[in-house]
């Protein structure tokens, strides 16, 4: 009754919210970066990439449901639903399931997990060994702006009890400006998080864009520089007086060995983690080992990647920096029944069996291209 009967993948395209990215007087040409993160020719594009939604059904008739990373390869994730179909959940090794793609592995760990807690009847934060807290500090979030621009954006988040605002940014943005708006406008009642996606390269680039920039209002930089220059991290950190963070992007060409000369070399204050669950909250556990704080990251999910990374951020000992899970803030559906509870800037752990959530099937229907797969026994 525990076999896996059935496995459906659904395509999907779920839009970004109109004014949810960047202002519409900036106009991001980086053709490279985007390929880098598979956004498609611009970075603004990455809510036009497709997803895939996987309903995994056992003999019993219960469902677990799951969502791939954006440009996930159809082929390979039909390969890896005929390996799992015909096994047996609870015989599985949950934290090494048969799919080697990054990209996909998410969606399958997320559908078995949830099928799992439904069959236990306990949350997948217990399977993950148990949560640490039921709500989660979550970061405002938006692309490049304007400093009037990005001084309403992190005033209206401040509105809604965020006490963090996430920008990501580029070498060619007025970041001094921003801080100096966001600080006339808000008064200390919300820190900034600078994202340039190591978009300002290195260290003599980055400390010209810092020159100026009101540090009152900063939480501290992610990925400023290249992660190869771990040195210029640490350099950064003890020159700017700020903290400084990593981000650990399993999906993408990293392992947790990239964090190892982080470790040593004492560089930043903390961690955006995004991968598998497990992965996560082993990484999570060495960052806590060296006295550092993480956060969960993603890639502007939508509501069922969200809510794994809940589950995962409630297991993970240390997450205590705002995460990077947005609910309804950026796409126009996030593809579940009743969408994430957020109060005072904190969004709140689903405490039913599984994920806790449901799939939205007439959402479903209104985002789906014309591809689907199926694999059964």
């Amino acid at each position: 009754m525990t076999r896996i009967q059935s496995i459906k993948a659904t395509e999907v395209i779920v839009p970004a919210k109109p004014g949810s990215l960047n202002s519409d007087e900036v106009v991001d040409k980086d053709s490279a970066f985007a390929k880098k993160f598979l956004t498609g020719e611009r970075w603004t594009e990455f809510a036009n990439q497709p997803k895939w939604i996987i309903e995994l059904t056992l003999a019993n008739g219960l469902i677990g449901i799951g969502e791939t990373y954006r440009s996930a390869s159809g082929a390979i994730l039909h390969r890896a639903m005929q390996e799992l179909v015909g096994q047996d959940v609870l015989k599985l090794n949950w934290r090494r399931l048969p799919v080697t793609d990054q990209r996909i592995y998410e969606a399958f760990e997320s559908a078995v997990l949830d099928v799992v807690g439904k069959l236990l009847n306990v949350p997948v934060s217990q399977l993950l060994g148990g949560a640490y807290r039921n709500r989660i500090d979550c970061f405002g979030w938006t692309g490049r702006r304007t400093p009037e621009d990005a001084a309403q954006k992190a005033y209206d988040a401040m509105q809604k009890g965020h006490k963090a605002f996430k920008f990501k940014c580029s070498d060619e943005d007025p970041v001094r400006l921003w801080t100096e708006a966001i600080r006339d406008k808000c008064g200390d009642g919300i820190k900034i998080l600078l994202d340039p996606n190591q978009r300002w390269t290195d260290v003599e680039t980055t400390l010209r864009l810092m020159e100026g920039v009101d540090k009152t209002v900063m939480l501290g930089l992610e990925d400023p520089i290249l992660h190869a220059d771990v040195a210029g991290f640490k350099y950064l950190r003890e020159t700017l007086g700020m903290p400084m963070y990593r981000h650990i992007s399993l999906p993408y060409t990293q392992d947790i060995r990239d964090m190892i000369a982080f470790v040593r070399a004492d560089a930043v204050d903390g961690y955006n983690f995004n991968g598998s669950a497990y992965n996560s909250v082993l990484l999570a556990e060495i960052a806590h080992l060296e006295g550092k704080a993480c956060w969960r990251g993603s890639e502007v999910d939508l509501g069922i990647s969200e809510t794994m990374g809940l589950h995962i951020a409630a297991a993970s000992i240390n997450c205590t920096i705002p995460s990077d899970l947005f609910g309804e803030l950026v796409r126009t559906d996030d593809l579940i029944t009743e969408p994430i509870r957020f109060e005072n800037g904190a969004a709140l752990v689903p405490t039913g069996a599984g994920l806790g959530i449901e799939l939205d099937y007439t959402a479903l229907d209104t985002y789906k291209t014309n591809q689907f797969l199926l694999s059964s026994l």
